[in-house]
């Protein structure tokens, strides 16, 4: 694994343990987008393994999906949860009015764990 994507992947494990802390803390909306930004410095990762890199977060979530759903790589769940994380993340970011549960949030979370853990085992075999 190139150093680049190791440290991409240390970066989402300490976004997932922020948003896990945040939502203990009643924080919902910054643990949405912590959480939202571990799978994307997940898929950043994986996408550096093919020596590609994107500056825009729509990119990134095409290009994850071309190159590790479209071939089978990676189940399409995680593009799923990749869009929907991100769309959550948007709301939280700037929808003043959006309210969230926590076990939603919870579930995000759970989600981005699973995430890095397939894109581990993909990325050390």
């Amino acid at each position: 694994m190139k150093e680049e994507s190791s440290s991409l992947l240390l970066r989402a494990e300490e976004a997932i343990e922020s948003a896990d802390l945040l939502l203990k803390g009643g924080y919902l909306a910054d643990s949405i987008s912590r959480a939202y930004y571990a799978m994307f410095y997940i898929a950043e990762a994986l996408l550096n393994e093919k020596d590609l890199s994107f500056s825009k977060h729509g990119n990134v979530h095409g290009a994850f999906g071309e190159h590790y759903i479209k071939t089978g790589i990676f189940d399409k769940k995680y593009h799923k949860w990749f869009l929907e994380a991100f769309s959550r993340r948007i709301a939280s970011d700037y929808d003043v009015s959006a309210r969230f549960q926590a076990s939603s949030v919870k579930t995000m979370i759970d989600q981005a764990w699973d995430f890095l853990q397939a894109a581990k085992d993909y990325l050390s075999k």
